[in-house]
């Protein structure tokens, strides 16, 4: 299975050096502003420009110089490595560079290193403002594109299909998705009636929730049911779900409940309840991206839904690689530590970021839960100790 094992961003926001492995499964907890948003958008911009859409999405965010780590000019860049089995792992470099009120490609570099003795790394991009070069696989050798190359798109978004490896690192990539907190608002998607047509997914902001489970009940029932087992251990009084026609071509669903006579309607659901059925049906989804990350699930939730949640986050990270971003406590009481990435601000208000079980929190966690050691800011407190030691052995602690 390829996957991204190593994700570094510069310049970002608050993020002006992160540096992390990606696990299956990780959690960025810390305080608001600690840059746990900025970490997941950094990484919709990477994916953007694999998938020839930076320029669009550097607009979405204002430009490139409402991105940048304020006080520092030198740009965006990030790196990404992808684990290759049985061979190196294949790295993507990418720096951006303000030009005027735009911006430019100033360097993309798609590499691998060779194994036997080989020093320099096999390159399958190579390019740096407007000197493009790619691997072509007939003839062999970096050439020059021969049409019309956009210079304010990646050349990894542009350049004809490569070898097989580069190509799954492209697919990674640009599937990349990020999912914000369900809008539950009065006319939500999610509590409309929606068009009967097949759905791979719920939607990001739940607007073909009905189709997909009306899809999936009748094309994968298995599926539709581990979904609807999930909603009656989390609510005992829950029976099944149905989808009544309202109208042609339109189906609306209902949510049948053992203490009443009539089913109630998406829109007679509480915030707490849609969010988690939403999530629920996201989770168990067949065709979610190799990355999927998803911003503060734990809006709205009852304490006792987010045991099951963690479990079920856990079980969806076998089939994704699931990336969190919650400042809530009472997740992490269900997390583990090799699950947790703890994030702060050091003295200069940049972001830090390091992995729960990194930190040396064994003796606390014999006594302690894991959120109960957070709150007593253990976390933080060793975090800086190890970045403290990172400065004074550089050599032995290298970043």
């Amino acid at each position: 299975m390829y996957k991204i094992n190593r994700i570094k961003i510069t310049g970002f926001r608050r993020l002006d050096v992160v540096d992390l492995t990606v696990k299956p499964f990780m959690t960025l907890i810390g305080p608001n502003g600690a840059g746990k948003t900025s970490f997941l958008d950094a990484l919709t911009v990477l994916s953007a420009s694999a998938s020839g859409n930076l320029c669009n999405i550097l607009s979405q965010f204002g430009g490139i110089a409402n991105l940048q780590t304020r006080g520092r000019n030198q740009g965006i860049s990030f790196l990404a490595d992808m684990e290759v089995p049985g061979c190196e792992p294949l790295e993507y470099s990418l720096n951006l560079t303000p030009q005027g009120t735009a911006y430019s490609i100033s360097r993309e570099i798609l590499s691998q290193r060779l194994r036997f003795g080989h020093e320099e790394p096999f390159k399958h991009i190579d390019s740096s403002n407007e000197y493009i070069r790619y691997y072509k696989i007939e003839g062999g050798g970096l050439v020059q594109p021969t049409w019309e190359h956009n210079p304010l798109e990646t050349s990894l978004s542009q350049v004809p299909k490569m070898f097989r490896q580069p190509e799954e690192l492209r697919h990674i990539l640009a599937a990349t998705t990020q999912y914000h907190a369900l809008d539950v608002g009065f006319n939500a998607p999610v509590k409309l009636p929606q068009q009967m047509k097949p759905a791979a997914l719920p939607g990001a902001n739940g607007e073909d929730l009905v189709s997909y489970l009306y899809y999936l009940r009748e094309s994968n029932r298995d599926r539709f049911e581990t979904i609807t087992d999930s909603l009656q251990a989390a609510f005992p009084g829950f029976e099944e779900l149905n989808f009544p026609p309202v109208a042609a071509g339109m189906l609306a669903m209902t949510w049948k409940d053992r203490n009443f006579s009539k089913p109630l309607y998406m829109n007679e659901l509480s915030e707490g309840t849609l969010r988690f059925l939403w999530l629920v049906s996201l989770l168990q989804s067949p065709n979610l991206s190799t990355i999927t990350m998803i911003d503060e699930p734990e809006v709205s939730m009852h304490p006792e839904l987010l045991s099951l949640l963690a479990d079920l986050m856990r079980e969806t990270s076998m089939r994704t690689q699931l990336i969190i971003a919650s400042h809530s406590d009472r997740l992490v009481r269900f997390l583990r530590p090799e699950e947790v990435v703890v994030m702060d601000i050091d003295d200069d208000g940049c972001a830090t970021a390091a992995w729960a079980d990194t930190l040396d929190l064994e003796k606390w966690l014999d006594e302690y839960s894991l959120d109960e050691v957070w709150r007593m800011g253990q976390m933080k407190k060793h975090a800086e100790m190890g970045r403290r030691r990172r400065s004074v052995f550089p050599s032995c602690c290298p970043a």
